[in-house]
């Protein structure tokens, strides 16, 4: 029988006896290491006893402890602490609202505002009750929801009412207007979170202009203001698509107006020309006079240039520029260059825009959000609203084209008046020049012929109207611009008393009775007797009173029925 060996091969026995050797070595280095001192002592039976002391030589090098970043970074943070602020404090309001901070993260909102809640009542002069209002605003506006945003919204405007002042009172306004920027629908669904969204960025802007929050706004601002325009560009294109020009106008002229910085402003001004184009062709081929129609043509040529010039001079990087020149050399018309800083304004906003990506696309396919990828990150926002331009008065300013085009006596048609130089330079043949004629005036109550106090009885005299040649009087009697003059002269006509009027009112003019005065109404006769009562409310000499006859063949209830069968043909 042979022996077993404690290893079951000599290889693991070797490696044993190596690690046993290691160890004897680290051991004997460590005791040399090892200081010692011996002392004798003698006990009371008289034996002596050595006790030895043994004692480490310390390295300095390594028992040396060398924070790390993180730690010398806390130990920084903990000496710029206030003393409610560090960690190790007990403040029950500090207690609170840590744990309200750590509850909203571990998203238990109901937990969180409880707590926040509890702070604010019953420590009324914490420094945390500024920060506590604004963390309940914070909480339902992560809960979200549309009645969590709605809450939301009004503690954060509560929270700028009570501290105006405070750099958190931009952050409050800016969570407003992103309350409605989350609600915001696609351009051709309701615009009414949009309309709310600008109106709360443009407010922070003005009342917290030196925010830090102010760069974001403005490009939230930017986006927001995309989808407006976007929506309005939309309604134009639907409304030229049914050649109703005047609407088409109308919104083309109000996103160039309001929203400069628009994405596709190319293509909304030629739009807006091609809208005005076809105006014209429309008026090429009416029947109209062709001073008034060459008019027409121009004014709605010149509309149209102007477009298609503005997209040549201000937008000379958009990728349309090529079809606003096309048309401008079709029309005949010199094409305008754009200056240097024209052409570096273009590129810098054209550079400004991000470009698709994948996860942009994938997220505007799954996702109900308006598109704001091509949103400009450079310039600066529309603050106020022109005055917008609707369909109505486009169509009353074509009215008025028409007829200022159109009249005989428009400002187009009507001569240039004679200058006072003009009627002063002498004719060819020397003569003197002959003032121009006034135009005749209407007769005025002035102008009527009076009777000259030194010519005789007899004769009939007349007054010129100033400014004008004298109007010789008609050979049928005296009657002179419609009005007769009635003079007593040889014929021994007499003038009246009542000048040849007429007495108005009838010929009997024998006056009227006086008017009667009505008779006095008869005195009131009561016909009762005192004392006495009518027969209807006299009662019963037993004190009970009479029931009210029933007709059955009327009426019925539970105790008087109809009739039926041959009972109705008994009258009792």
């Amino acid at each position: 029988m042979n022996k077993r060996s404690f290893f079951p091969t000599l290889r693991a026995g070797t490696l044993a006896g190596v690690a046993i050797a290691s160890l004897m070595l680290s051991s004997i280095g460590a005791l040399a290491q090892v200081t010692g001192s011996s002392q004798t002592t003698t006990d009371a039976t008289g034996q002596q006893h050595e006790s030895v002391t043994l004692s480490a030589t310390p390295d300095n090098k390594k028992d040396k402890v060398v924070p790390s970043k993180d730690t010398k970074k806390e130990l920084r943070k903990e000496k710029t602490m206030k003393p409610a602020d560090k960690p190790d404090a007990k403040l029950p309001d500090k207690v609170l609202y840590d744990k309200a901070v750590d509850a909203t993260k571990r998203g238990h909102f109901d937990v969180a505002r409880l707590d926040l809640q509890t702070l604010l009542n019953t420590y009324p002069d914490s420094q945390y009750q500024m920060k506590a209002k604004l963390a309940i605003g914070d909480s339902w506006y992560k809960e979200g929801g549309t009645a969590a945003l709605t809450q939301a919204e009004q503690e954060y405007k509560d929270f700028i009412t009570f501290f105006p002042n405070a750099p958190e009172a931009a952050e409050a306004q800016m969570r407003v207007g992103d309350i409605y920027f989350r609600q915001m629908d696609k351009p051709d669904r309701d615009y009414a979170k949009a309309t709310h969204a600008e109106e709360e960025y443009r407010l922070m802007l003005q009342q917290f202009p030196e925010s830090t929050l102010v760069p974001q706004a403005k490009q939230r601002l930017r986006e927001v203001q995309e989808v407006m325009a976007t929506r309005e560009a939309n309604i134009a294109a639907f409304y030229q698509t049914h050649n109703n020009y005047p609407a088409t106008i109308a919104r083309f002229q109000t996103v160039v107006d309001t929203y400069p910085q628009y994405s596709h402003m190319d293509d909304v001004l030629v739009g807006l020309g091609d809208a005005y184009e076809a105006e014209a062709r429309f008026v090429r081929t009416m029947k109209l006079p062709e001073a008034g129609k060459a008019r027409l043509e121009k004014i709605y040529d010149d509309e149209a240039i102007a477009a298609y010039s503005k997209v040549v001079l201000e937008h000379s990087a958009s990728p349309h520029v090529e079809d606003a020149r096309d048309r401008l050399d079709a029309m005949n018309v010199k094409i305008p260059q754009p200056t240097p800083e024209q052409i570096a304004a273009s590129v810098a906003l054209e550079n400004s825009r991000r470009q698709y990506r994948l996860q942009d696309r994938a997220r505007l396919l799954v996702l109900h959000q308006p598109d704001v990828v091509m949103a400009a990150r450079d310039g600066e926002p529309t603050l106020a609203d022109p005055a917008p331009t609707i369909a109505p008065h486009v169509v009353n300013q074509i009215k008025t084209d028409f007829n200022d085009a159109l009249s005989p006596n428009g400002p187009a048609a009507a001569k240039p008046a004679t200058t006072t130089a003009d009627a002063a330079t002498p004719t060819a043949d020397g003569a003197a020049p002959t003032a121009p004629a006034a135009p005749a005036a209407p007769l005025a109550l002035s102008d009527v012929p009076a009777a000259d106090a030194g010519a005789a009885s007899g004769a009939s005299s007349t007054t010129s109207i100033s400014g004008a040649a004298p109007t010789p009087p008609a050979s049928s009697g005296n009657r002179i611009g419609g009005v007769e003059i009635l003079n007593s002269g040889a014929s021994g006509t007499t003038v009246p008393d009542n000048g040849g009027l007429k007495a108005v009112g009838p010929t009997n003019s024998t006056p009227l009775p006086a008017a009667e005065k009505a008779a006095a109404a008869p005195d009131a006769v009561n016909d009762i007797k005192p004392g006495t009562q009518p027969a209807a409310q006299a009662g019963n000499a037993n004190g009970k009173n009479k029931k009210p006859e029933f007709d059955k063949s009327d009426e019925s209830d539970s105790k008087h029925k109809k009739k039926k069968g041959l009972n109705k043909l008994n009258p009792f």
